[in-house]
């Protein structure tokens, strides 16, 4: 099941963004509980649940037209759930006026190999050496 979440998740999407090996904000100073809770104050962070409990996240930021998060427990991986999870967040950008989403992940990881497999384009290196992508909405 697919909900947004509620300030009572926050602490599994903070374990969830850090047993993401490749994430390199999976130290949690980086990315802390109040990031999180301020994001719900403008947006929306979409999970997806199962009776085993929350099993990825996502969020897109109306404010640039970015994808903010994408995680998916690495317990839970090639179960389809980055993807069930991302249409929500480009459906966010879409309902909030944006024709074309953008996000940045490092070169040669699975994420990097994931967006092209959905049909992100590479558009440009990041100042901090990231991937650049866009998707038409």
């Amino acid at each position: 099941m697919i909900r947004p979440a509620a300030e009572a998740d926050i602490p599994e999407l903070m374990r969830i963004r850090a047993a993401v090996q490749e994430n390199r904000l999976s130290d949690p100073a980086r990315v802390p509980a109040s990031a999180y809770l301020d994001f719900l104050t403008f947006s929306r962070i979409w999970l997806f649940e199962d009776e085993g409990g929350i099993l990825g996240f996502t969020a897109a930021d109306p404010r640039d037209g970015s994808i903010w998060a994408l995680f998916t427990d690495p317990a839970a991986e090639g179960r389809g759930i980055g993807k069930a999870l991302l249409l929500h967040a480009l459906d966010d950008l879409r309902s909030t006026g944006w024709e074309e989403a953008r996000l940045s992940t490092a070169p040669g990881t699975r994420a990097d190999a994931f967006y092209r497999r959905q049909g992100w384009q590479p558009s440009h290196m990041t100042e901090g050496g990231e991937q650049g992508f866009t998707k038409a909405l």
